[in-house]
């Protein structure tokens, strides 16, 4: 049976031209060495290889090389920032406050309730409007001298939502406060200079735009603040997080920034036209409406009548979800879309379609057809 993938928001294929950059550091020929290691060229290239990977996911923020803290993924650097600056910051400061959005991935909600449970945050989780996008007035409500942070994602993960950073800026800052903002889906698909949009912490990661699972950095703003290492075993990474660099994987995800920069706008065109036509098809159904707009790559729809679970199971050549992959193995409606006033049973009824740079034509093609004859199956049985 021929699979046809649908599922970009959650991975992506490592593109080749990564997996040769990578080959090269990991062979007994190549740079295999350690990073950290100081006496010898090993080392040297390797930490010479890491450096330039450094520089290059800077350039794609237009951040400073070092403002750009390695993790092992965006998951650890929410983390990082979210109980890294508020163990640093909060006592002396006077500020406990954290201000998120219901709609947040679980590496962001999940640290802040953490902290409002083991270390006396003052914890505010806004609902996000109808349309997904953030309340400004009830932020601005919100918001005083005693937040600290405020945890806003570029691009929803499930809707593709895509927040008004600046704005959101502005106001955190106006009350001195700090802006961090979880990017994971918005490298290669819209703006994300750093200083433009008045992020102070960014979550990157690699592996959602057709780079290597398990890498991925924290963005920084240099001299603003300070955070606390969460992993601890030889103060690398200037203080802020242990343990040996993964060469081949940052060299991997510098690569795939680059081809993400380069090759972006072009990609961008083509999923919006991919996307549009599955919309198009969809219309002639009846019945199905798109919950948030935001970014081509990403498309959630609620089918009504039919619950996602069998619609799935009707299409198994199509690779699909109905979210975020940390949660596919509840049956539970996604949070994201209850936040939005989705009911129970619309949430159930709801699908994410993700497009990437591997999809074709005929993928498309394969989508629409199943949809189309699933769909109509379905409603027909019941």
């Amino acid at each position: 049976m021929i699979r046809h993938y649908f599922d970009h928001a959650s991975t992506t294929p490592v593109d080749a031209r990564v997996v040769r950059e990578m080959c090269a550091y990991l062979e007994i020929e190549g740079q295999f060495g350690n990073p950290a290691s100081t006496t010898h060229g090993f080392g040297w290239e390797a930490s010479e290889a890491v450096e330039a990977a450094r520089e290059l996911v800077a350039d794609t923020l237009g951040a400073g090389p070092r403002e750009i803290v390695w993790t092992s993924g965006a998951t650890e650097a929410d983390n990082l920032a979210i109980k890294g600056l508020f163990e640093a910051m909060a006592t002396s400061t006077g500020r406990n406050k954290i201000v998120t959005l219901a709609s947040e991935h679980k590496a962001v909600l999940d640290p802040v309730q953490y902290l409002q449970r083991h270390a006396g945050a003052d914890v505010v989780v806004l609902n996000p409007l109808p349309s997904g996008l953030i309340d400004l007035d009830a932020l601005e409500a919100v918001l005083d001298q005693t937040t600290l942070l405020v945890s806003v994602m570029a691009v929803n993960n499930e809707t593709g939502v895509i927040q008004p950073l600046a704005e959101i800026a502005q106001r955190t800052h106006a009350q001195g406060a700090y802006l961090h903002s979880d990017m994971a889906q918005a490298i290669g698909k819209i703006d994300t200079d750093v200083a433009q949009l008045g992020v102070d912490l960014a979550s990157l990661s690699a592996h959602k735009v057709h780079g290597p699972k398990g890498v991925g950095a924290l963005y920084v703003r240099r001299g603003q603040f300070r955070v606390a290492e969460q992993m601890h075993g030889g103060g690398h990474e200037r203080g802020m997080r242990s343990g040996t660099l993964p060469t081949h994987q940052l060299v991997g995800m510098a690569a795939a920034y680059r081809l993400g920069q380069d090759e972006g706008p072009e990609d961008r065109l083509r999923l919006q036209r991919y996307r549009q036509q599955v919309l198009e098809a969809l219309a002639k159904l009846g019945g199905v409406r798109v919950n948030g707009e935001g970014v081509p790559h990403i498309l959630n729809i609620t089918v009504d009548g039919v619950e996602a679970e069998p619609l799935m199971a009707a299409m198994p050549e199509i690779a699909i979800s109905t979210g975020s992959a940390c949660n596919s193995a509840t049956l539970e409606p996604s949070h994201v879309l209850r936040s939005m006033g989705l009911s129970r049973q619309e949430g159930l009824s709801s699908l994410r379609v993700s497009f990437g740079r591997t999809t074709s034509d005929p993928d498309i093609i394969a989508l629409i057809d199943a949809l189309t004859r699933a769909i109509s199956g379905l409603r027909r049985s019941t």
